[in-house]
């Protein structure tokens, strides 16, 4: 679970609770069931015109993306990909398949079998690296359609706004009450468009960008480590190969480990 999502929105609708309540003009005055239905509503009608149906009918799958972490273990990726190739080096590639059925990890896996069944070099680089397009392509579609409806929610906001504000002029010199309504719809709508684009979908399509960095780095470890042994590189050489694509901290603590391996 990514605590820091959970906490920012907590701190998010904290804060702007907060302002509301300080402000003096009391907390229901904000909830608008009218404003509800254009910005969430009406955006949603335009993200079903925009994508797929399937693809707005997995929105609850690019969310569960932005609440949960996904554990790369690339210390442990880096320390398996050396220790295969200290085995390539003393046994041959053929004694990878021995290993094969402890690798967890699906991509490693084919990689680590296209090796052992000596599979030429460039092959094995454009399957692996179509893979990795392919896992950014899908990426991609989450982290664009959050953009799509950041940038429609505002927009739907300001329809609100005039939908209000035509309310409000048709019944000048009217009814006051449905006056002040019209006005209330045309502010409160546009509110609730940037606060829903702004606390929510924006940084829930930087929260999908940050997991496609991650899962990239490690497919990128993953590949180098594997064209690597199928070159015969020298093992330490591999490992300081592998250990340059992470943060300085997490380097050290990986050439310690190997050091007492």
């Amino acid at each position: 679970m990514d605590l820091g999502t959970l906490v920012g929105l907590g701190v998010g609708f904290g804060m702007v609770f907060l302002g509301i309540l300080f402000g003096g003009a009391g907390v229901f005055l904000y909830f608008d069931p009218n404003s509800i239905l254009i910005v969430i509503g009406g955006s949603l009608g335009a993200m079903l015109v925009a994508s797929p149906m399937s693809r707005v009918l997995g929105l609850m799958s690019y969310v569960r993306h932005t609440l949960f972490v996904a554990d790369w273990k690339e210390e442990k990726m880096i320390t398996d990909l050396v220790a295969f190739s200290e085995r390539a080096r003393r046994e041959g590639l053929l004694a990878l398949e021995d290993n094969l059925d402890e690798v967890e990890d699906e991509f490693m896996r084919k990689g680590v079998q296209l090796v052992v069944d000596g599979t030429d070099p460039e092959v094995i680089k454009d399957i692996l690296y179509t893979d990795l397009n392919q896992i950014q392509s899908r990426h991609e579609t989450g982290i664009q359609f959050f953009a799509i409806w950041a940038t429609i929610a505002p927009a739907f906001g300001m329809i609100g706004t005039l939908i209000g504000l035509i309310a409000m002029l048709v019944n000048i010199g009217g009814d006051t009450s449905i006056i002040g309504q019209g006005m209330s719809t045309a502010l409160i709508t546009t509110l609730y468009g940037s606060f829903f684009a702004n606390l929510m979908l924006i940084p829930m399509q930087r929260k999908l960008e940050d997991r496609d960095k991650a899962e990239t780095r490690a497919r990128e470890i993953t590949i180098e480590g594997i064209l690597s042994i199928q070159s015969g590189d020298n093992p330490r050489i591999l490992l300081e190969k592998l250990v340059s694509f992470l943060p300085p901290k997490q380097r050290e603590a990986i050439r310690q480990e190997s050091v007492r391996d």
